[in-house]
């Protein structure tokens, strides 16, 4: 090449160079929302086909997108509603918003598909599931009350201490270490009726997820899973009523336009009336229940959208009102959306919740009122950097007042003296930084970091006990006690008790090895401050919450999971498998007759120990046709270790301490070693459909007497090791048939169906528990077994205009 020749050359490239920079690249954003409602409409997918390039809606209906100039075919697509293809010219930054009609379900001419999605192969999202609010609806359930919990329980790696329980258990863990939220608020307590119904309204909600692993950075504070449920906006378009006459319970939802197109408002109640039909059978007890869901929105303009949620709701439980049981939970959340530009987005939330619990017993003369209340500061913000990287970051703070309980005499003769047991106050704050990472066509990352700070304050007593043990260990007899404090001292509520700080990294990939089939795999540590003190299987009303502080470490998980995942026939069939195993650390167990009612030093009972659970799971759908559901299998083992304290010579305590199972692992309340659901949704005609769903549990741990021995009379049982025994397996089937009348007028807007099922269809009498007693005739020791459900049929009304 001649010498002139090069510096021509030179040129050439730099200015080829310089084009190829030059090709601009432009945002485009929006919302998506429901063309009938205006509702926003979560996890929405916008395609971008020449590209194989997409992005998903928010939880507030947001999208955003960068690409390169060109023109473009948008595909807007959503299970249950009708794509959009839109041909655009991105030349500028664009806002385009869509808003997408529901599809018209004709079997004769439409292909069925499940509201869930098939599974996004390249997305490093695992071990989360979804139910679409018409799934939980057509899952026949004891009574007919459409229940989220009870929905769950059909999901793999999700159990419950069986029927009429409260809570759930996601992957061996406790229910108390599951987050709950509902528009963001924390749920203390999930059920209404001790377990019989879930607190979630099903006709206010409009979407539930379940993250069982790989949770992102945003969440915290637990260390299961954390189910997430947002509540409908509200239709602001036109004015709707829906709502629905049970078995046990009716409900009532109304929603409009304050404004329209612009502000709208949601209200919706449901109350049980058992109670007004047991005096009619002489039955004295009661119990009821009812709740309210509120939400008003307003939009400001096209970057400004405020939202005020709210919900309430109380249990009333008596027994010839000499024994009264009054509880529920209560928040308010006002929330702030702001789009600085259309690659950023914002959420400010302001949440007040309350839990109150509260007891009077008539016959001893006196009433017990708890509970707890938090303010939570949440800032959100998620930076769409570009197609091919997304950054959500933001802080949060929480702020307890724990109320263990305040006894009043309810008359002035009872001779009860008014005490209350000491309050404790806490602050929870984290800050967390998380990324969306494509690094390939076939390879995409999550990966973020959570920053958690938890400060016990000062109250107004805390004992002091000998060498800092708060229970002893008696040597000859090798069982804990209660250890008896040498002083009370008096912090203040500005001075702190104890402080934690931790890192919480959360890792998550995927790996496409084509457009149908991925590898994923996931690693998440979490921390836990709070703790359920509770010695049953499911949570009650009564059982007290405590944070972390001098004598009670927080709980620290590390989860690692790796799934194989893949799309069969285009999505028509998904299947996702998934190995996990978790260790959690500072896990607490109680010493033998712990008194947790009313306990104003609790830490005189706990031991600290550690737990652990691994397994496989395995989930297999049809996702379209006239006949869906799916297959789940969850084969996996719980267990908790609480090992003796070591010695320590210099203060006295030299002697080796048995632990609990002299150290020993030992079954968690909630192993259940096989967990079999079955869900299946046949469209007979447009008037008719039949659900049905078969459950199988391994029956849960307990405890059952191994001798006896005689003492002054009395024949006294003695047990063994701890959770040694089992219940006898768990199973049902129920089935459940769905009746939607042929409107007799076309213009009218009135549409209802009947729901006729039949729960425990073969009449399984399952065991709830099984007690021991001596024979009042034979003197022979005897089992009885416990059950709270045999074959239940039901029918429910249900109705919109």
């Amino acid at each position: 090449m001649s010498r002139p020749a090069r510096p021509l050359l030179l040129l050439l490239l730099i200015f080829f160079y310089f084009q190829l920079q030059a090709q601009q690249r432009y945002t485009l954003s929006g919302t998506i929302t429901e063309s009938s409602s205006n509702e926003n409409l979560i996890g929405v997918t916008l395609v971008v086909p020449e590209l194989r390039n997409g992005v998903t809606t928010n939880e507030y209906g947001f999208y955003s997108i960068t690409l390169p100039e060109g023109e473009y075919d948008i595909r807007v697509t959503s299970l249950g509603y009708q794509d959009i293809v839109r041909t655009i010219s991105l030349n500028q930054n664009l806002k385009i918003n869509f808003q997408m009609a529901e599809e018209a379900e004709q079997l004769e001419e439409v292909v069925v598909t499940d509201q869930s999605k098939k599974i996004d192969i390249r997305k490093p999202q695992m071990s989360l599931n979804t139910l679409s609010v018409q799934t939980i609806k057509d899952i026949p359930v004891v009574l007919g009350e459409a229940d989220v919990l009870k929905s769950l329980v059909l999901l793999p790696g999700v159990t419950n201490a069986g029927e009429a329980s409260s809570g759930f258990n996601v992957r061996g863990g406790a229910a108390d270490q599951n987050l709950i939220l509902l528009d963001e608020a924390i749920i203390f307590n999930s059920s209404h009726l001790f377990g019989f119904f879930s607190v979630f309204n099903p006709d206010a909600i409009k979407d539930v997820k379940l993250y069982k692993g790989g949770i992102p950075a945003r969440y915290g504070g637990r260390v299961s899973s954390v189910l997430e449920i947002f509540q409908k906006e509200g239709n602001s378009k036109e004015f709707k009523m829906s709502g629905g006459i049970g078995a046990v319970a009716s409900r009532l939802l109304a929603e409009g336009p304050i404004v329209k197109d612009k502000a709208s408002f949601l209200i919706g109640g449901r109350a049980s009336y058992a109670q007004l039909f047991l005096p009619l059978i002489d039955i004295d007890n009661s119990a009821s229940f009812y709740d309210l869901n509120t939400k008003l929105n307003y939009k400001i303009n096209e970057n400004n959208n405020i939202y005020l949620s709210g919900y309430f709701g109380r249990d009333k439980f008596s027994i010839s009102e000499q024994f009264v049981n009054l509880y529920g939970n209560a928040f308010v959340n006002f929330r702030w959306n702001h789009l600085f530009s259309g690659k950023l987005f914002s959420n400010l939330s302001l949440i007040y919740s309350d839990y109150y619990y509260g007891l009077e017993l008539d016959f001893v003369g006196f009433k017990w009122n708890s509970g707890i209340q938090n303010f939570n500061v949440k800032y959100d913000l998620k930076h769409y950097l570009g197609d091919n990287l997304q950054l959500n970051y933001g802080l949060n703070n929480i702020y307890y007042i724990f109320n263990p309980g305040r006894i009043e005499p309810n008359n002035p003769d009872s001779g009860i003296l008014e005490d209350q047991l000491t309050k404790k106050y806490a602050n929870e704050s984290a800050v967390y930084v998380d990324v969306e990472h494509n690094i390939s066509d076939n390879l995409s990352l999550g990966y973020g970091l959570r920053v958690s700070h938890f400060v016990r304050l000062g109250q107004d007593e805390l004992y002091v006990y000998e060498n800092d043990q708060p229970v002893e260990f008696d040597p000859f007899q090798l069982v804990y006690r209660e250890a008896t404090p040498i002083d009370t001292i008096n912090p203040g509520r500005g001075e702190t008790l104890k402080d934690f700080t931790n890192l919480e990294p959360r890792v998550s990939l995927a790996f496409a090895l084509n457009d149908d089939n991925s590898i994923k795999a996931s690693y998440n540590r979490m921390a836990q401050y709070l703790h359920l003190l509770s010695n049953t299987s499911s949570p009650t009303p009564l059982d007290v919450w405590t944070p972390s502080g001098p004598w009670i470490e927080p709980q620290l998980l590390d989860q690692y999971a790796l799934g194989y995942f893949r799309n069969i026939k285009g999505g028509e069939f998904s299947l996702e498998t998934e190995v996990f195993y978790k260790d959690i650390q500072n896990r607490i167990d109680y010493i033998d007759g712990a008194n947790l009612i009313a306990n104003n030093a609790i830490e005189q009972v706990i031991l600290n120990g550690v737990a652990r659970a691994y397994g496989f799971e395995i989930l297999f759908r049809k996702n379209e046709g006239r006949f869906r559901g799916w297959l789940a299998y969850t084969l996996s083992r719980s267990e908790q270790r609480t090992p003796g304290r070591p010695p320590v010579i210099d203060t006295g305590r030299s002697n080796l301490e048995t632990g609990i199972n002299f150290g020993d692992w030992y079954s968690s309340p909630f192993d259940k070693t096989h967990d079999l659901a079955l869900y299946g949704n046949y469209e007979i005609n447009k008037k008719w459909r039949v659900n049905c769903n078969f459950i199988y549990q391994t029956g849960q741990p307990t405890n059952y007497p191994v001798g006896q021995f005689e003492f002054e009379g009395l024949v006294v049982p003695f047990y063994g090791l701890r959770n040694k025994e089992r219940l006898p397996d768990y199973h049902r089937l129920d089935i459940a048939a769905t009746l939607t009348p042929k409107k007799k007028n076309k213009d009218t807007s009135w549409k209802s169906e009947w729901i006729f099922s039949v729960y425990n269809i073969y009449n399984r009498m399952n065991a709830a528990s099984i007690n021991f007693r001596q024979n009042q005739d034979s003197g022979v020791n005897e089992a009885v077994k416990t059950s709270i459900f045999g074959i239940v049929p039901s029918v429910t009304y249900n109705f919109s205009f």
